[in-house]
């Protein structure tokens, strides 16, 4: 729900009051606009905690921030460190190029953290990362200055009294690392300072939320209009704030957790970088119907994710890639890139798509891309037609489908293939399955819900979930769980890429337990017991499989 804070005038009367070295003279420091709310103190400094971690959330221009320093204070601090940071003028820290925070002061408010954080923006060419302290202070300031008169009971009264009308505030300051105007990034207001301040009566349980700006000289005209930008900026603040200090205060519980598996800054510095090297390219040259921004974009993700995922398996552990296969390649934009990238690897689908024409490459038969339709060889085969008849597979009077042996794939790869299924919506369920079966590690990641047969089907949903779930949330448990039957240890990972389907399922440890006889000897995986057949009939057989393989190869390709 949107707010409308109280908007502060040019004359408004500031609120908090910067401290110099010489404690007789202080700065103020610009209101702009207000709210009320009610959430108390220890919510919005995690609110804004969150905030300091996750620079995105209020600005899409930025990928994330990595923490510098992070460090409490006491009241005995160095004296003298603090000094030499409030000197510091350039957006670096000393001579040894480290970084120091810059420190500022309030009246009435004691420091209680302080931090250091890089921004870092989605686009380098643009702008570049700037350092910033983040301060945050704690004030408990009465609303009564009258001193307390009266003796005894009395005087305990009015003490209860004054102590009932206590107003605590807390403050989180942003100082970028900047000494004029023009070094401000576009992504940054163009300020020196951006104040939070939040006020709380305990008693009323109630309190209010402003956001203060500090000026550069040139832009400090008081009493004259704000400029609207900084005005639009700071409602942007002040809105983010209030929507995140409400939801902390209602036991807000994040349920999608990124980077389980990659760190963020490794993931986003892959994806920048490929992101630089590709995107421009591959969008101008995009040969397909679909949207070329969200596919190339989303692409670009999913590489980067699988290239910091294969350093971990094997570059850190000096390992040899051992190669991927991506069955239902669809537009076989994933297989160009990981291949311009090094990563040796094909992938094959049941139509051919406009564009590989362009990321196709090898020698016939060879190629990187291939015509091929997925038939396991754990699907039985129809009885072969009488000696004499036509060796057909007739499903109805008026269309007879051919199977054409040099366009089947049976589903097994050399061991270690890292299998690859993106979006792969029929062959999603088999992924583990054949990854048992070939003894190679796997992602998936599901989309459109089918079942065995290669049939539109709703995942049943998991039967120890006392709460409904979503189609797409019963499809991950359940392709989860057939992976676990399998013996895989199913890992997931929610994707940063531009789609709703964009969670991953990673299958490349056995599971420490199981029923299943399965064993480890050295770094090879060996699933000596696991009856992939069994598994195959428990989660719906394949009855159907050879009428969907038809229904696969004639009709148009899907755009997901």
């Amino acid at each position: 729900m949107a707010i409308i804070p109280t908007e502060f005038g040019g004359d408004a009367e500031p609120q908090i009051f910067e401290t110099s070295l010489d404690p007789s003279t202080t700065e103020p420091w610009a209101p702009m606009l207000q709210h009320e709310c009610s959430f108390g103190p220890n919510s919005f400094v995690d609110a804004m905690m969150n905030l300091i971690r996750n620079p995105n959330i209020n600005s899409s221009w930025l990928f994330r921030a990595d923490i510098l320093l992070a460090r409490n204070n006491t009241e005995d601090e160095d004296a003298t460190a603090t000094a030499t940071a409030r000197d510091l003028t350039g957006p670096e820290g000393d001579a040894k190029g480290k970084t120091e925070p810059r420190i500022v002061d309030f009246t009435g408010f004691m420091r209680e953290k302080t931090l250091i954080r890089k921004l870092i923006p989605r686009n380098e060419k643009r702008d570049k990362p700037l350092d910033q302290t983040c301060l945050i202070y704690r004030s408990f300031a009465s609303k009564n200055d009258q001193s307390l008169e009266g003796e005894g009971q009395g005087k305990q009264q009015a003490q209860e009294q004054d102590k009932n009308e206590l107003q605590q505030k807390s403050l989180v300051v942003y100082i970028p690392h900047l000494s004029s105007a023009s070094e401000v990034p576009f992504y940054h207001p163009s300020v020196r300072g951006i104040g939070f301040l939040h006020t709380w009566n305990p008693t009323a349980k109630s309190g209010s939320i402003s956001i203060h700006y500090k000026f550069f000289p040139e832009d400090d005209k008081q009493g004259q209009e704000r400029p609207k930008k900084l005005c639009r900026t700071a409602l942007a603040l002040i809105t983010v704030l209030h929507k995140h200090g409400t939801g902390n205060e209602g036991g807000y519980v994040k349920r999608v957790h990124h980077d389980a598996l990659v760190a963020q800054a490794r993931l986003q510095n892959r994806y920048a970088e490929l992101k630089m090297k590709h995107a421009a390219r591959l969008v101008r040259g995009w040969a397909e119907v679909t949207d070329p921004e969200k596919h190339v974009f989303e692409d670009l993700g999913i590489a980067a994710f699988l290239i910091e995922l294969w350093d971990d398996m094997y570059a850190k552990e000096k390992r040899p890639f051992p190669g991927f296969v991506d069955i239902g390649c669809g537009n076989g934009l994933l297989v160009h890139i990981l291949n311009l990238e090094g990563y040796q690897g094909w992938g094959f689908d049941a139509r051919v798509r406009k564009s590989w024409e362009v990321y196709r490459k090898g020698e016939p038969g060879h190629e990187s891309l291939q015509q091929r339709v997925l038939l396991p060889s754990l699907v039985s085969r129809p009885e072969p037609a009488p000696q004499g008849a036509e060796a057909t597979v007739d499903y109805d009077d008026d269309d007879t489908f051919v199977l054409d042996e040099e366009k089947i794939h049976d589903g097994k790869f050399p061991q270690g293939t890292f299998i690859v299924s993106n979006h792969a919506d029929e062959l999603t369920p088999w992924t583990p399955i054949l990854a048992a079966q070939s003894n190679c590690p796997f992602m998936m990641i599901p989309c459109c819900s089918h079942n065995l047969a290669g049939s539109r089907q709703r995942a049943p949903a998991p039967k120890n979930k006392n709460k409904s779930m979503s189609a797409y949330s019963s499809l991950v448990c359940w392709v989860a769980e057939i992976a676990e039957d399998c013996g895989w240890e199913p890992e997931t990972e929610m994707l940063r890429i531009p789609s709703t389907r964009n969670t991953a399922i990673i299958g490349r440890r056995l599971l420490v337990q199981n029923t299943r006889n399965t064993a480890v000897v050295g770094r090879e995986r060996v699933f000596e017991d696991v009856d992939l057949g069994d598994i195959v009939g428990k989660y719906g057989g394949t009855e159907g499989y050879y009428e969907n393989v038809r229904k696969l190869s004639v009709v148009s390709p899907r755009g997901h």
